[in-house]
């Protein structure tokens, strides 16, 4: 099933990479989240005061959406250049990006000092985080899922998702320290920019470790045998967007409708659920913030087993097992946060974040299989990237208005049960990837040569949506 470009390196510089892509999207997660947590506890007041709490909270949220609407563009802009350059070097950028974003906010004066003018700030400063996550992930997940071997490449390319909830575990734990140690005047005064301040010393370790490491070898051999070609006098590729849509149309939307449930689910879960506790059910945030972050632990800890179980029995059951859970948990979900209970309420987080993990786990390999190499980041990016619009982007919008309208977790559980069923179709009518080898889906001659010797990664590519020249 190996091959010569697909042999990984030796393990400890499979770990050095698989360490670098994690601390790097651990560092762009916490940023991320970082703003979700505040807008849920902080940024209404600060940056739309004189609104209704709720109201304020709904427009805290919409400029929270503003970010998901600008990583379609990262992932289109970072997937061509990634494609065209290398991975190694867009992550270095987009980890830049992000951190100077984030750190930004936390010197961003508010409301009651510049007007007007400080959501649209912060609204610009979202924009460019959306922008470098829409960039980061496809590159992240992929530097490791094409240095690893098929063997294990489920297993090892769910690492890189482990810093989503890393990031969640540092931004709502940073959070939980302010809130614990302070008063609410003086979180509310300085105390909420300390953690945003703080994403520049993350920014420093991120870099520091991600420029250690090489560039993919899938990726090297995959631009050496296009400037091969190209030196031929062969026909020039097409631009990596156009490969995708044309070789590639179906799997973007499976991989589009795949996140649906995951990305609806996980926002719900970890971030509206702050407002919905707090506001609906009475507890205070600080017992909101600890039932997070011990379930974000949790979380990062089941999604390495859930890689792992990947590689066994496919991505695709592990998957449909992930999604079917998310509709079954929807109501008892509410139902314990209702309880105000803390350890209910830590219940209804942690197992909602464990089913949460069995689709988020097999994505990173799952989607990165899909594709070929010279419009991988491309694909990978644009079918992870365009559905967070419709999902993860509006999720706690809609969850906020649902709540205010009815009154109710009923209508909010229904969403996320709408959601799971079109995850459940998606995947159904996906192929499996497990045995595939990712420089085999690059060429038919690769492939054809493959499944004349009757390999298992031959047969495999024998279910590939279009085999196209890398």
């Amino acid at each position: 099933m190996s091959s010569p470009t697909t042999a990984p390196p030796p393990p400890a510089g499979l770990k050095r990479i698989v360490a670098a892509s994690l601390i790097g999207t651990t560092v762009e997660w916490y940023d991320f989240f970082l703003y979700g947590s505040a807008a849920a506890l902080v940024f209404n007041k600060l940056f739309f005061p004189g609104s209704d709490p709720l109201v304020g909270t709904l427009l805290s949220f919409l400029t929270y959406a503003v970010g998901f609407a600008a990583r379609p563009l990262g992932a289109l802009v970072f997937g061509h250049y990634g494609d065209r350059l290398g991975r190694k070097k867009l992550l270095v950028l987009s980890l830049l990006m992000m951190g100077g974003a984030t750190f930004a906010i936390g010197l961003l004066p508010t409301h009651a000092t510049v007007g007007s003018a400080a959501p649209v700030l912060l609204t610009v400063l979202r924009l460019v985080q959306g922008f470098a996550l829409g960039g980061e992930w496809g590159g992240a997940v992929l530097l490791v899922a094409e240095h690893g071997d098929a063997r294990r490449r489920g297993f090892w390319a769910s690492w890189p998702q482990t810093g989503a909830p890393a990031g969640q575990l540092l931004a709502t734990g940073v959070l939980s320290v302010m809130t614990a140690v302070l008063s609410d005047a003086a979180f509310a005064s300085w105390g909420w920019r300390v953690p945003f301040l703080l994403s520049g010393v993350l920014v420093i370790v991120g870099l520091w470790v991600r420029l250690s490491v090489d560039e993919s070898p899938v990726f090297k051999a995959a631009l050496a045998s296009a400037e091969e070609r190209g030196a031929a006098g062969a026909a020039g590729e097409k631009l990596p967007l156009v490969a995708v849509l044309v070789h590639h149309w179906r799997d973007v939307l499976i991989a589009m409708g795949a996140r649906m449930a995951e990305n609806i689910s996980y926002y719900v879960i970890t971030a509206f659920v702050l407002v919905y506790a707090t506001a609906h059910t009475g507890l205070s945030q600080q017992t909101a913030l600890n039932a997070v972050l011990i379930a974000s632990a949790l979380h990062f800890a089941v999604i390495p087993a859930w890689g792992a179980l990947s590689d066994r029995i496919g991505r695709r059951p592990v998957y449909l097992l992930g999604a079917v859970g998310v509709a079954v948990w929807a109501f008892p979900f509410f139902a314990l946060v209702d309880s105000h209970r803390f350890g209910l309420l830590l219940l209804a987080v942690s197992v909602g974040l464990v089913f949460h993990g069995a689709m988020y786990a097999p994505q990173a390999a799952f989607f990165a299989e899909m594709f070929a190499t010279r419009m991988r980041y491309s694909g990978a990016s644009i079918g992870a990237q365009f559905s967070s619009v419709a999902a993860g982007a509006p999720a706690p919008l809609i969850a906020t208005a649902l709540l205010a309208d009815f009154d109710s977790p009923a209508p909010i559980a229904l969403y996320v049960i709408a959601a799971a069923l079109l995850t459940l179709l998606a995947v159904c009518v996906a192929r499996e990837t497990r045995s595939r080898d990712l420089a085999a889906v690059d060429g038919t001659a690769r492939a054809g040569a493959l499944r004349a010797a009757g390999t298992g990664a031959g047969a495999a590519e024998g279910g590939a949506s279009s085999a196209v020249p890398s």
